[in-house]
């Protein structure tokens, strides 16, 4: 099978492709500048497999949750790829992306005390806020448990975990690094294409695609803009003290 995936929905952009099992990616971190790379990174990957938009099989994207202009981007491209090469695509939760990196990771696997461990994902949100979602691993796949979340750190349950992971500890560090030892965290785990694949892998092999008419980005939060009162609030309520926007 040939599948490839797209992530844009952090200040990484990220591209791969899986051509049979055999896995390729560009992964960087860029900023703001996603927009300039993701279309030439798509192309070259898909000029070292000798292949063109019409010999892949589905295309999978990061639909979020994460800034609201990187997923837009991973979502417009994907629709305008799948459009012109008619190809289904498969819509991947960044954070549930994430939970597969984890749970493959050295660093989980050396504390993971039982069978069925649970962990959460903790992803700046900015605003003062954390996009989460907790995860029970069972026989190595991780399964999320309810659905992904929105709000403010010290809201967070934390009970019952033995893992977290997501660049909203350092930001939060008073209320989610806390409760967990340096080696139950993992604070720089970002959504990957690469994880993209492998949580779309089993999807497209069940025949579990969408058509590209029924892409959306998963927006978590309506409201994207702070006003000058909430953006001055929110600044003096982070331990950072760093700027939003």
């Amino acid at each position: 099978m040939q599948l490839l995936a797209i992530d844009t929905s952090t200040s990484w952009c990220s591209v791969a492709l899986s051509l049979n099992g055999q896995v390729t990616q560009r992964h960087e971190l860029i900023g703001t500048g996603a927009s300039q790379h993701l279309l030439p990174w798509i192309n070259e990957l898909l000029k070292q497999a000798n292949l063109s938009y019409p010999d892949l099989d589905a295309i999978a994207v990061g639909v979020g949750p994460g800034a609201f202009t990187g997923v837009r981007l991973s979502v417009a491209v994907a629709q305008g790829l799948a459009v012109g090469a008619k190809l289904p695509v498969i819509p991947v939760a960044s954070i549930d992306a994430m939970a597969i990196h984890v749970a493959r990771s050295k660093s989980f696997q050396a504390i993971s005390p039982r069978s069925e461990t649970q962990f959460l994902l903790a992803l700046d949100a900015r605003m003062g806020e954390v996009y989460w979602a907790r995860y029970l691993l069972s026989n190595t796949v991780p399964t999320r448990l309810g659905e992904i979340a929105l709000s403010a750190p010290k809201d967070i349950d934390l009970s019952g975990l033995d893992y977290i992971a997501g660049n909203a500890i350092e930001e939060y560090s008073e209320y989610l690094a806390k409760p967990f030892s340096e080696n139950q965290m993992d604070t720089q785990v970002v959504p990957s294409a690469r994880d993209i694949l492998q949580w779309a892998q089993p999807l497209l092999e069940a025949g579990q695609t969408i058509s590209v008419e029924c892409l959306e980005p998963l927006y978590i939060r309506n409201k994207v803009a702070l006003t000058t009162e909430e953006r001055h609030a929110a600044l003096h309520s982070t331990p950072t003290g760093r700027s939003f926007g």
